[in-house]
């Protein structure tokens, strides 16, 4: 999206350096199994500033007092998780770009989520990036000043605080062999800290602990990238590890409860420009007449699933339980980035890391191209110059 950045990038490119970037980028660590996109995104200086004034309305609303009475019923029952904090450590927001007929960027809200994303893996995007394709040093997929060492300085500040490395832990389902193990497996090397499976995690009395060499090491903290979702059908693995709705003496980073509070269901309680219009559907009394213009968006589910596109009124008819459910103005992503067969419609999003008893820091960024009508791999199989990239800046 800078001009000249993106010519000057497109004039250089070649399939044989792309491939050396993604070979550069493997090594090391577990193979990725998601498309990596061909190139970065090179985003002006009137987004960035309109992508910080965006995150800025969603934080303070976050923010204001009665968040948590307002959100009291985003946690489905059965995921409900005690001990939950004062507040998130991680924040996540997706902006879809628009661009108008006078060529001004806007970005507009899609989702957003209260847990944590690829806070590893897009330092070492960034970098390999720039390296293999020999871009200007002075790009930079951080905000706010934020360095390498600074960045990392502040995630071990956030997720080990002052306990021992050994006593943390990164989880999920199956950590080893997830599609992002390449983020963990960063995230671990940086912090020093263990990845474990959930069936890797005991409990006794109200203390958990793992394995090594024989010995207990009783954990103090969990790093969750475990999604409830993921399990839902699969409960047979809380028997094997422990169960995260029991009560136990753990902190979380961050406490599984925000993942619910902060997501699509405070899409409909925002005010802001950047966010297109959301309501719930069992709140909506007349229907809009142009349902084409709309999206129609399960509250309780991930990665896009569920999402209806092209809405009808047989599809809002057949809903069953219209209360966990959201229908949100659609939004018109432009293909704004110049690839050389055409162009690429980009989403951005912000990453914010949040210190204990501190204000929020937007940290980094991630960015997904495509062309197909939806964001995501499983929407783009048949496409290149799409997939996961970053946004870099001056």
């Amino acid at each position: 999206m800078i001009k000249e950045l993106r010519q000057e990038f497109n004039q250089n490119f070649s399939e044989e350096k792309y491939q050396n970037f993604l070979s550069d980028l493997n090594v090391g660590y577990p193979k990725i199994p998601f498309r990596v996109a061909e190139t970065p995104v090179f985003i002006p200086d009137d987004l960035k500033q309109k992508l910080i004034a965006a995150g800025n309305d969603i934080i303070n609303f976050i923010k204001q007092p009665n968040f948590k009475d307002l959100t009291h019923k985003a946690i489905p029952a059965e995921w409900f998780v005690p001990n939950e904090n004062t507040q998130p450590h991680f924040v996540v927001m997706d902006f879809g770009i628009h661009q108008s007929q006078s060529g001004e960027l806007t970005p507009m809200l899609i989702e957003m989520q209260g847990f944590p994303s690829l806070f590893g893996f897009q330092t070492l995007l960034a970098e390999k990036y720039i390296s293999n394709y020999q871009l200007n040093p002075n790009l930079t997929p951080y905000f706010d000043g934020f360095k390498t060492d600074s960045y990392f300085n502040l995630l071990k500040k956030v997720i080990v605080g002052d306990e021992d490395p050994l006593q943390v832990a990164l989880m999920d389902i199956d950590a080893p062999h997830q599609k992002t193990a390449i983020d963990f497996y960063i995230t671990a090397q940086k912090l020093d800290i263990k990845i474990l499976s959930i069936t890797d995690i005991k409990k006794r009395g109200k203390n958990l602990y793992y394995i090594e060499e024989g010995k207990e090491i009783k954990l103090k903290r969990i790093y969750n990238r475990l999604i409830f979702d993921e399990i839902a059908g699969n409960l047979s693995v809380l028997k094997e590890g422990f169960d995260p709705r029991e009560e136990v003496d753990i902190k979380w980073i961050t406490h599984p409860n925000w993942f619910y509070r902060i997501s699509k269901y405070i899409l409909p309680f925002l005010e802001s420009s950047f966010v297109p219009k959301t309501q719930f559907l069992d709140q909506i009394s007349i229907l809009p007449s142009d349902l084409e213009h709309y999206v129609l968006k399960p509250l309780f589910s991930f990665a896009g699933s569920g999402v209806i596109i092209d809405v009808t009124q047989q599809d809002i008819i057949g809903i069953k339980d219209p209360e966990n459910w959201i229908l949100q103005r659609k939004v018109n992503y432009s293909p704004v980035v110049d690839a050389p067969n055409g162009g690429v419609k980009v989403e951005i999003r912000l990453m914010y890391v949040w210190p204990d008893k501190e204000e929020p820091q937007l940290c980094i960024n991630l960015a997904r191209l495509s062309k197909g009508k939806m964001i995501g791999v499983s929407h783009n199989k048949d496409f290149d110059w799409v997939g996961g990239t970053t946004g870099l800046f001056i």
